[in-house]
Formats: structure tokens, sequence, C-alpha cells
């Protein structure tokens, strides 16, 4: 019995665990809304599920061969109450779920800002084959692999891509967002902890899309002043030759920093005329 005990229960373990740095485990506010509503719809469709297993259990054991006291009613064919409440059911999940999705889906519109009295941090997002390219505008700096975000400070992402589409993702920060080129789409996020959480492609797009990943840093703010400091002394320039190198199908193997960024390269990477300066460059 322990050893079975064991292997049922260890898949529901491993399940847990692979949670801990996940969509259950959110640190900022879009995170922590998403899960509230994965547990809201779990505990809808569990209302469901759960009856209809005890029933199911239910009429099998009562209906048993050996039950005497069963009674078995070959001629019953319709009943209307039972009709009712079997339709009505179903229709009363797909209105809370459909409520749900709603309402959820406005309060946590990608583009909408949200609630802060801190004013947000731009950050500009390229996605490359296979790596990410941000770039922070305000302070005319750029990373490569590597996002580093000030806590409790609201964070406006411009979001686009060199080739072809792309998911930018950061599970514990919440909402995916395609990046798609020649488009620009937008995402506010907010990580409320310090610490270095995952980020990654969660869509297909190519060979190296399985390594495409990213570490976001969210520090304080004084660490956050000295880091930007430091990518202007020891960074180099991005300007678009350098891009254009960078735009070339690579392994998203480590980080780097550009002290020096050309003022519009997103726009023009956005717009769609980077990408095609570098596949003539590459023809």
């Amino acid at each position: 019995m322990p050893a079975l005990r064991t292997f049922v229960l260890l898949p529901a373990l491993l399940g847990l665990s692979s949670c801990s740095v996940g969509v259950l485990d959110p640190r900022g506010p879009v995170g922590a809304a998403e899960r509230i509503i994965l547990y809201d719809a779990t505990a809808i469709m569990l209302a469901v599920v759960v009856p209809v297993i005890l029933l199911t259990l239910g009429f099998a054991w009562w209906f048993r061969a050996g039950n005497r006291r069963a009674r078995y009613l070959p001629g019953w064919d319709y009943s209307g109450r039972i009709e009712m409440i079997t339709w009505s059911i179903p229709m009363l999940v797909i209105f809370f779920l459909g409520g749900l999705a709603w309402t959820s889906s406005h309060d946590l519109d990608p583009p909408r800002p949200l609630d802060s009295s801190r004013r947000p941090l731009e950050v500009q997002v390229i996605a490359l084959d296979w790596r990410w390219l941000f770039i922070y505008p305000e302070a005319g700096i750029a990373s490569l692999n590597r996002l580093t975000v000030p806590v409790g400070v609201p964070i406006h992402f411009r979001i686009t891509s060199s080739s072809v589409m792309n998911s930018f993702f950061i599970p514990q920060l919440g909402s995916q967002i395609y990046a798609m080129p020649g488009m620009t789409t937008q995402l506010n996020l907010q990580a409320d902890h310090a610490g270095t959480y995952q980020g990654l492609s969660s869509q297909f797009s190519g060979e190296g899309f399985s390594d495409m990943r990213f570490n976001v840093v969210a520090v304080s703010a004084g660490e956050f002043d000295e880091w930007i400091t430091g990518a202007r002394i020891q960074g180099g320039t991005l300007d678009p030759s350098t891009y254009a190198l960078l735009a070339r199908p690579a392994k998203a193997i480590g980080e780097a920093t550009y002290g020096d960024v050309e003022p519009r390269l997103f726009d023009t990477v956005s717009s769609g005329h980077a990408t095609l300066k570098s596949h003539h460059e590459d023809h």
C-alpha cells in the first residue's frame, strides 16, 4: 500500500513542484490576478466534474447485479425535470465562465496601464532568431537576453519581431503576448519582489526556439540606477550595422549590454525596414 500510494501521488507532487516558478507562483499584480482567474475557472468547472464523477460511481454501485432493490424500468425514456437539470448546469457553467472571461479580459487588457503612482519604465523588446533584445529608450542603453527592472515600478513594453512571429512571456509576471514583424504590440507588467525570473518564447519559431530564454532581474531602484550606469560605461554601440549582425540566426547563449543605442532603431525594426535591409545584406 505505501508503494501504491507513492505511485499515485508522485505525478501530482511533480506537477506542483513544476509550478513553483510558474504561473501559480506570481511575483507581480498581473500574475496574481491571472492566478485568481485560474483558481476561479477551475472551481467553476469542478462544480460539474466532481458531481458527475460521484454520480457515475453512485449509479454503477446502485445498479450493480447484486442489488435487488434497484428498479429497472425499460419503458422509461423521458423526464422533463431531469432534462431541465441536465441542460441548466452546463448553461450556468458557460454563463459564469463567460462572465469571468469578459471581466478579466478587460481588467487585464495588455495595453491597459497598471494602477500605480509611479511613472512607468519604457522598454522596447525585439524578438530575434533566437534571442531577445531589450532597449531602454529613456536611458539610451540596451541589453541582450537580460531584462533588468526596478521593483514596484510598472513596465510598459513595446514589442516587435525581427523576422518571424514569437511570443513574449514571463510566467511569474503574467500575460504572454505575441511579437510580430512589421507591427508593435504593447504589454504592461510589474515585479513586486526582488529576484531573478525566467522569460521565454512560447511560440515555436524555428531551430533555436527551445533555447530562446532570458533572465528577468528585479532589483531595487538604487541597484537599477547602478546597472544603468554600468551599462553605459561598459557597453558597446548598438547601431544598424551591429543590429544586422544580431538579427542573423544564432543560438541564445550569453548576455550583453550596449551603452549607446541608435535612437530610432526600434521604430525602424517595427516598421520592417531593418528586416528588409538585413535580408538584402545576407543575399
